[in-house]
C-alpha cells in the first residue's frame, strides 16, 4: 500500500553557508563584558540620531519636507462639519 501514501514535503531550513554561531556568541559575550567593563561605549541607540538622515540624501524626500502641508484641527472640525452638512443634504433633500 506504499504506492497510494503520499509524503509529506520537508521542511524548509535556512542555514547561512558561512556563519559560526559559536563564534558570534562569543564575540557578543565578549562585546557585553567588555561593555560593562567601561572600555566600550553602551549599545543605546538613540531614536533622534537617525530622525532626518534619510531626507538629506535624496532629492525627492527633500522637496517633500520642505513642503509642509500641515491639517490644523480646527481647519478639519470644519471640513468634518461642512461634509455633514452636505451628507444631511443628500438624506434629506433640503437643509
Amino acid at each position: 500500500m506504499g504506492m497510494f501514501q503520499t509524503r509529506e514535503p520537508r521542511k524548509y531550513r535556512r542555514s547561512h553557508m558561512y556563519t559560526d554561531e559559536r563564534k558570534e556568541k562569543l564575540e557578543k559575550l565578549v562585546r557585553d563584558v567588555k561593555r560593562e567593563m567601561g572600555e566600550l561605549p553602551p549599545d543605546d541607540i538613540e531614536p533622534d540620531h537617525f530622525k532626518g538622515k534619510f531626507s538629506q540624501f535624496t532629492p525627492r524626500a527633500q522637496r517633500a519636507s520642505e513642503r509642509e502641508h500641515k491639517l490644523t484641527w480646527p481647519l478639519a472640525l470644519i471640513i468634518i462639519m461642512v461634509l455633514l452638512l452636505v451628507w444631511r443634504y443628500i438624506l434629506m433633500g433640503r437643509l
